[in-house]
């Protein structure tokens, strides 16, 4: 547990794992919300059937069952109304507000400029490769394939923590988005949960070889600096099927694997969904 906190650096003294149920009278169903309430923070949750859910007014997309998902910026910290209606025209809601948490800033001086910033060369190239990314992005369909839970894609040392950032000769770079996890190039990179294949590239000006999974509401990860990619783009993968293979492709200073999720267009933190390592 040390490991997780130290890693976190939450600013709260205790954030656990949130685990709500709201009933009513007269044997009314619950709403349940599991995750943890944390900036980068991914929160699962399940009404009655038929149910819709606003978040902030904002209509969420809900499963045949009843799942729904959402998430916390890295930056969030503001209270967010969430409201379940049933389809019997009963009302929850709820207050969601997440903890603040401590992240790592980095100041590195008297670079080269040709390091910190892009030639201009290569300027094109990066806007269609993010276009790219944001069209595979863009899909929406009721799947749940999340909420299996996960497992880690691959096992190594931890070099890189979500919402970590770096300021580069004055300038503030974007945050680290993803969990990096090194291991020698070749190494087996497993799907964590299921889905489905909605990006390959073999090589990418920032991320190198580039997969995505798409596991339902808009819910994507994705796998950076890959050597080989083993699935396609529409295939069905399930949780510890092998998708690709740890590389140095890309910007990357050494083997590792960068993984991101994003739920819509919120980033959070693979590392809040994973279950705790025996080697920590």
């Amino acid at each position: 547990m040390r490991a997780r906190q130290s890693i976190l650096k939450l600013g709260c003294a205790t954030v656990a794992l949130l685990l709500i149920a709201a009933s009513w009278a007269n044997d009314a169903p619950r709403v349940q919300l599991e995750g943890e309430m944390v900036q980068g923070g991914l929160i699962s949750g399940q009404g009655p059937a038929g149910s819709t859910v606003e978040l902030d007014g904002d209509r969420l997309m809900v499963s045949n069952d009843g799942h729904f998902v959402f998430g916390f910026d890295r930056d969030d910290t503001r209270p967010r109304e969430l409201r379940v209606t049933m389809p019997d025209g009963q009302s929850w809601q709820k207050t969601v507000q997440p903890a603040e948490r401590e992240f790592d800033i980095q100041r590195i001086d008297g670079l080269d400029s040709a390091h910190v910033t892009p030639p201009h060369s290569v300027l094109e190239r990066i806007r269609n490769e993010a276009a790219m990314t944001r069209r595979a992005r863009e899909r929406r369909d009721a799947r749940t394939d999340w909420i299996g839970g996960w497992i880690w894609p691959v096992h190594g040392r931890i070099t890189g923590v979500y919402g970590s950032q770096r300021i580069l000769n004055g300038q503030p770079r974007n945050p680290h988005w993803g969990l990096d996890i090194a291991a020698p190039t070749g190494t087996p990179v497993l799907a964590p949960a299921g889905g489905i294949i909605s990006l390959t590239h073999p090589d990418m000006y920032f991320s190198g070889g580039t997969l995505f999974i798409d596991h339902g509401h808009g819910l994507v990860s994705a796998f950076l600096h890959l050597s080989a990619i083993s699935v396609e783009e529409g295939q069905r993968v399930e949780q510890g099927d092998l998708i690709g293979k740890v590389g140095a492709t890309g910007r990357a200073t050494g083997p590792h694997l960068d993984w991101r999720i994003n739920v819509g267009n919120t980033r959070v933190d693979p590392y809040l969904l994973l279950p705790e390592r025996s080697d920590p």
